[in-house]
């Protein structure tokens, strides 16, 4: 029976210390480095039609014309099917598209990491993106089985300054570490990647293998070693408060509505421009395009102020 009850005491014990490291895991807030322009804001909103109205017809020119977008796209030869999509649809839409692979395919073309751990993978990623950025100063990380409407994130991001730390999306909370949802698709400024790609430099703060007992997922290690450069957490939302950035798929969405708000479906669904959707199979994807890119009521008018060109070269809808 001792002995019995001297087991039972260290279960008590290893349990106890377990659940002390997931409250503290929980409220984890790193020390930051306060760098010069630095913000903290928690909602980025794109510019209304107001704003917009207010500048004039060069400066909304030079603004579209400086507003490029490299997509970071993370793939996997098992979800081929959904690689093969977003080559053939949403991604013909960025500036820059470049897909970074576990293991390289010879069905489609990608960067080949050679790295299984999903954290590690991400991390070369970025870095790749980083050092291949050219003149190109915004980055959106998506994983294949996002949909996203570039032209909403460049409208979101058009009078933000690159050059200022700005990490945005679907902003989450998990304990006191606020990151944005890797699901989502996640939004990186050029200045913030910079930060990033330095602090990868410093196992300390942010290594490339976890050395805790649980392993964190990728989207809150980027919050985690962003949080240490004084870049956090912030999320995208129209000029009204609704949020860009989708976790689930537009019937998903709808179906909620339909719950929440049966007297107005439409306007408690998302907003009319929403960045990205998720959980959609490739062919919803395909329809999605359809619905974005090329059915319009004929004779109905959006009056858009601004006209985002396609990529040069681009066989794009």
């Amino acid at each position: 029976m001792l002995s019995e009850g001297g087991s039972f005491m260290k279960g008590m014990a290893v349990g106890g210390i377990f659940c002390l490291g997931l409250s503290l895991f929980g409220s984890f807030s790193p020390a930051t480095e306060h760098g010069p322009g630095e913000h903290h804001h928690h909602h980025v909103k794109a510019p209304s039609k107001d704003e917009l109205t207010r500048l004039s017809d060069g400066h909304v020119l030079e603004l579209v014309n400086q507003v490029r977008v490299s997509c970071i796209i993370m793939v996997q030869p098992k979800i081929l099917v959904y690689w093969a999509t977003v080559l053939d649809t949403w991604s013909k839409h960025c500036d820059k598209a470049v897909f970074y692979t576990s293991e390289s395919s010879k069905a489609l073309e990608a960067v080949d990491l050679n790295e299984k751990d999903d954290w590690a993978r991400l991390r070369k990623a970025l870095k790749h993106a980083y050092e291949n950025a050219g003149d190109l100063r915004w980055f959106f990380v998506a994983k294949a089985t996002t949909f996203a409407i570039i032209e909403n994130l460049k409208h979101l991001v058009l009078t933000k300054d690159p050059e200022e730390p700005f990490y945005l999306g679907n902003a989450m909370k998990s304990g006191e570490l606020e990151y944005v949802a890797y699901e989502s698709g996640l939004v990186l400024s050029y200045e913030a990647l910079k930060r990033l790609v330095n602090v990868f430099e410093d196992e300390e703060k942010c290594p490339e293998r976890g050395h805790a007992l649980w392993t964190m997922s990728e989207d809150k290690q980027l919050a985690v070693c962003l949080k240490y450069t004084g870049v956090f957490a912030e999320n995208g939302e129209d000029s009204h408060g609704k949020g860009l950035f989708n976790s689930k798929s537009v019937d998903s969405l709808i179906t909620d509505s339909m719950r929440d708000n049966p007297t107005n479906v439409v306007e408690g669904c998302c907003s009319d421009l929403a960045v990205t959707f998720n959980g959609m199979s490739p062919n919803q994807m395909q329809v999605m395009m359809f619905g974005v890119y090329r059915l319009r009521p004929y004779g109905h008018d959006f009056h858009d102020l601004l006209v985002f060109q396609p990529p040069e070269g681009s066989d794009n809808d």
